[in-house]
């Protein structure tokens, strides 16, 4: 990448992410101030139960360009997506996942394709997930429903790594799911606005610390609800 963005909004959701929220943080500011001139860093603590508010606002008070924004209690995935991207001041918004599964730098990948497009999204060139075989069962079958309610596909849907231009995710509001169907919901309306994504693949790294929470029975029946409440908003126009 030979030019800087002028500039841009990054954010992390976490939820007990103690062991990983400092190493998150610390990683990406180094390439931030390589890839834009101005940047900003929010922390979306969703009603953790260990340090990370603590070790947030220990961030926050070290760094002037990084906020801690807090939900009590947990809210979901979705939620915490909706505070980052709403609370975001700059014209460029970029998020990953607060787990350290994502190298921060590959950014520039990211940078280079948003020219053109509205969004870019990542897809991971090789998932290393554990309970791999699940996640991939769930994955296809969330590429299945998604195509059968709202005729769109992609590569990797819920890879947590993105970049969106301000004025498309402003087209995207209100965005409605509070769980892990907010990537859908994100994907569905670009694709009823009509505006262009890229893909970009991405190296992913074991989780080391932290546990998953998307396979659980709770998580996959609120994004059935979801996906069928955004279903509705799509056909009647309601965003």
């Amino acid at each position: 990448m030979n030019t800087k963005l002028p500039e841009l909004s990054v954010f992390f959701p976490f939820w007990n992410e103690e062991e990983n929220i400092e190493k998150v943080v610390e990683g990406a500011i180094p390439t931030l101030k390589d890839v834009a001139k101005e940047w900003e860093i929010i922390m979306v603590n969703d009603g953790s139960s260990d340090r990370t508010e603590e070790l947030g606002k220990k961030l926050a008070k070290k760094y002037r360009n990084v906020r801690l924004i807090n939900h009590t209690p947990n809210r979901g995935y979705g939620a915490a997506l909706k505070t980052g991207l709403t609370s975001a001041k700059y014209k460029y918004i970029a998020f990953t996942d607060g787990d350290g599964q994502f190298e921060f730098k590959e950014i520039a990948k990211f940078i280079d394709a948003i020219k053109g497009h509205d969004l870019v999204i990542g897809y991971r060139k090789k998932r290393r997930d554990h309970n791999l075989w699940m996640r991939l069962l769930l994955m296809y079958l969330l590429k299945a429903w998604d195509f059968l309610l709202f005729r769109f596909y992609v590569k990797d849907i819920d890879c947590g790594f993105k970049l969106f231009k301000k004025g498309a995710v402003e087209q995207m509001m209100p965005l409605r799911a509070e769980g892990a169907m907010i990537t859908t919901e994100i994907l569905a309306k670009a694709k009823a606005k009509n505006m262009k994504i890229a893909q970009v693949g991405v190296e992913h790294y074991p989780r080391k610390f932290g546990q998953q929470s998307g396979s659980n029975l709770q998580v996959i029946v609120r994004a059935i609800f979801e996906s069928l409440l955004l279903w509705w908003d799509i056909k009647y126009k309601r965003f």
